[in-house]
């Protein structure tokens, strides 16, 4: 027997005898997550800005450096499907709360590394596994599960969280760097996370709304016999998604979304991975001061708070893939305008059209999975999705250092970079979001 199934007209039949609280508690997972994203992505992202130093103090070239990185998101992308696991299975705080006290410990420690080797065991091993703990990954895996009617807008906050990271902390440990020591700055870096990053998450965080007795987007189980199986409905429709839902996260590699997904955050890896391992030393290559990148990129990742969030709301209203694919074309022009525009007109250029695109791709791939395949697995699928996005960028931030080493410009790189983000554009626009969405099962009806 079946039936047609809307969401969205339970969601509508379900609020009328429903109780609301005056504030979700959802908003303050989220606002946790967020401050997170902002001291563990912001960090990561600072990396670039001591390459230049590691060079002259260890007698080693931006290519070998660039080796310890690529370990570093390898690694990482590694981490994401067994983390997503864990969080699917025992929910994101505990995997949340230890990844904090791993890396507070680690920066501490990196303060006191003396060569690459060390360097790509600490950061490129412990450091990038437990990175993978505060990551858009884990963060979409708990997120996911609090809303459904406004997952768009509350990803793109703690997307934002990674954004505002790199407007504040890369510039900062820059400022500190050339006031103290790149060491110093580490040791502050650990300080932070382990004063501030561990207490906010053990305070605040939980991993569903079940925990409070409340339902997604902040719902209270009502008494009313008829509402309440409405909003058992609901919360169904959201654990399964649309058709290609399954219990089994295996299935989800035998439909095209999913690959199409994984397809285009490779390229994303490719393009956010050299960036933030090279954009500095480019900018040096070009004979722009290491402070003025370093505030360039931090005003790119500023731009990109405010274009994610902007993106988040439009995601909640317009098909999601078709601003995935803008996102996607509109960085491939910020990569050539590397290539064609000379130094500082270059770097502030790109500043401003890749702000506009940069984490963007977080809250729209993280979406587009639960949308499709529920958020059941979400943890494991958004994972897996990650790790094709850190495959491309431990390569690409190898090859970008190599290119560098042979060529002494990095034209060759950029424009590789270019050409893949339109291919990337292309692809994400072959998704039939209609199709496979829960969002638009009132359009097509689904058999339940």
């Amino acid at each position: 027997m079946s039936s047609t199934f809307s969401p969205n007209r339970l969601a509508r039949r379900a609020r009328v005898g429903v109780r609301r609280r005056r504030a979700f508690y959802g908003w303050n997972v989220v606002g946790a997550m967020f401050f997170g994203m902002l001291l563990v992505m912001g960090t990561r992202n600072g990396f670039g800005v001591f390459v230049d130093n590691w060079e002259r103090e260890w007698g080693v070239t931006t290519g070998e450096i660039s080796v310890a990185a690529a370990i570093g998101w390898i690694i990482n992308g590694f981490s994401q499907p067994v983390l997503g696991k864990i969080v699917d299975r025992y929910g994101g705080k505990v995997v949340v709360v230890v990844s904090m006290i791993v890396l507070g410990i680690s920066y501490l420690l990196l303060a006191f590394i003396d060569g690459v080797i060390m360097l790509a065991v600490l950061f490129g091993g412990v450091i990038s596994f437990f990175a993978g703990g505060i990551s858009p990954g884990t963060a979409g895996a708990v997120i996911t599960r609090w809303f459904q009617r406004k997952r768009g807008i509350a990803m793109s906050v703690v997307a934002a969280g990674g954004s505002l990271g790199g407007l504040v902390m890369v510039p900062f440990l820059t400022q500190l760097m050339l006031a103290t020591n790149w060491q110093t700055a580490w040791i502050v870096s650990g300080i932070l996370v382990l004063g501030l990053g561990v207490p906010v998450s053990v305070v605040i965080l939980r991993n569903t709304p079940d925990d409070m007795g409340l339902l997604p987007d902040g719902e209270v189980p009502s008494k009313d016999d008829a509402t309440s199986a409405l909003q058992r409905l609901r919360s169904q429709a959201m654990m399964r998604g649309g058709p290609l839902g399954s219990d089994q996260w295996m299935e989800a590699f035998k439909s095209w979304p999913m690959w199409q997904l994984s397809i285009g955050y490779f390229v994303c890896g490719i393009t956010t991975a050299s960036i933030s391992t090279h954009f500095v030393r480019w900018a040096i290559s070009e004979d722009v001061s290491q402070a003025n990148a370093a505030w360039a990129f931090g005003i790119l990742m500023g731009i990109n708070a405010g274009g994610v969030v902007a993106i988040g709301v439009l995601s909640d209203i317009f098909q999601r893939h078709f601003l995935l694919a803008a996102v996607y074309l509109v960085r491939g022009i910020a990569f050539m305008t590397l290539v064609v525009l000379p130094g500082e007109a270059a770097m502030w250029a790109f500043a401003l059209i890749g702000g506009a695109s940069w984490l963007a791709t977080v809250p729209l791939t993280t979406g587009l999975t639960a949308d499709v395949y529920g958020v059941r697995n979400v943890g494991t699928l958004g994972g897996l999705i990650n790790f094709s996005h850190q495959m491309g960028g431990g390569a690409a931030v190898l090859i970008f250092g190599l290119t560098f080493d042979w060529y002494g410009t990095y034209d060759p790189a950029f424009i590789g970079g270019a050409l893949c983000l339109l291919i990337a554009g292309l692809v994400i626009l072959t998704i039939k979001e209609k199709k496979y969405s829960i969002r638009y099962a009132p359009a097509r009806g689904t058999a339940t």
